[in-house]
């Protein structure tokens, strides 16, 4: 389970527009990644890779902003609103289960529709 002051401290981090770092940081070596229903990613090289394509797609690290946050044991919630260069906001929900002080699974759940148009 995360104390208060590490999880501020990996939300503090991605707000810093630092996403890699914080998936460096903040998860485990064996750690999973899902968007939704889509595959699911293993490994730390893997999730830091997905990012930096994510990031790439997307012209830079988007205005990151933590709406709210809850946490029952090792499982957090994250709600998070992701401010794009193109003008387009997704608001997501990020659910992650803690192993320590590090993440060792996070899924992501949102509405694809937002970033269309």
């Amino acid at each position: 389970m995360p104390t208060l002051e590490r999880l501020k401290a990996f939300i503090a981090r991605v707000e810093a527009l630092d996403h890699v770092g914080a998936i460096e940081d903040f998860y485990h070596a064996d750690a999973t990644m899902q968007e939704n229903l889509s595959a699911i990613r293993t490994g730390i090289e893997a999730l830091v890779a997905g990012e930096r394509a994510a990031l790439k797609r997307m012209g830079g690290a988007p205005v990151s902003t933590c709406r709210a946050f809850a946490v029952n044991g090792d499982t957090v919630f994250i709600n998070w609103t992701f401010g794009m260069a193109t003008g387009k906001v997704l608001n997501e929900i990020a659910v992650q289960t803690w192993r320590g002080d590090r993440i060792a699974a996070e899924r992501f759940y949102y509405d694809p529709a937002q970033m269309q148009g």
